[in-house]
């Protein structure tokens, strides 16, 4: 396999490949990259919550590729991409299993959506929002690579939905952390934050994307009304 060190060749040998550009994180601290035949690994450390391990490719290329880098990075490291290469890999690759399967969604057009959302000036109320509308969420005020957090909020100040930017990397941005306090929704409010930080992000880095729950319909829906397009993933981790 052949070590990659810029973003530039990374570009080229994944034919610009979103999630490649995104676990990438313009080679922040910690990040490498390899490739080998035509399948292309990225290991990002402590990115949306996991050290991840985006990997594309043939079959054959990828996980002859897939086994070199994890004797390289170790087992900390989640392999994930399309789902059916995912499922191979856990077949082929020593030690692997299969995880879960969940979905990728990127967009390249500013929404035509008109939203009262705006960035806010401090994390007040965030934390409080998401324990109890989405304490699940990888995305919480105060984590390394979250940066900044937008909401609607109500007459009075509160938040009633938010959205964060989190783990953006320069060639696409990511929006994460999206939430609505139960008081709030069946009212659009989720469509306009996430309107609101898809048009930011779309503006600063060209493309954004995100991952949800592949069960999520509600959630789905929303984000394809706001142009996304939807990509079906999975992960696979390493046997303990």
């Amino acid at each position: 396999m052949r070590e990659i060190e810029t973003s530039a060749q990374l570009e080229l040998v994944s034919a610009g490949d979103p999630m490649i550009g995104w676990a990438a994180q313009g080679f922040a601290a910690g990040v490498r990259a390899w490739c080998a035949g035509s399948a292309v690994a990225v290991a990002s450390p402590d990115v949306s919550k996991h050290d991840r391990l985006a990997v594309i490719g043939p079959v054959d290329d990828a996980a002859r590729l897939t086994a070199d880098v994890l004797a390289e990075v170790g087992p900390s490291y989640r392999p994930f991409g399309d789902e059916a290469l995912i499922r191979e890999l856990a077949e082929r690759v020593p030690g692997l299993k299969f995880s879960a399967s969940f979905g990728w969604m990127d967009a390249h057009e500013v929404p035509d959506l008109t939203t009262t959302a705006a960035w806010l000036a401090g994390d007040d109320g965030l934390e409080e929002l998401l324990t109890e509308a989405s304490p699940s969420s990888y995305a919480w005020p105060g984590h390394p690579g979250v940066r900044r957090w937008a909401a609607v909020t109500g007459e009075r100040g509160e938040l009633l939905s938010i959205a964060a930017d989190a783990w953006s990397a320069p060639e696409i941005g990511f929006l994460a952390g999206v939430a609505t306090h139960p008081v709030a929704r069946g009212k659009g409010l989720s469509r306009q934050v996430c309107a609101f930080v898809t048009a930011e992000l779309v503006k600063r880095h060209g493309r954004v994307g995100l991952m949800v729950d592949a069960d999520n319909a509600a959630a789905i829906a929303v984000y394809e009304r706001l142009g996304y397009t939807y990509r079906r993933v999975a992960a696979a981790s390493v046997r303990s």
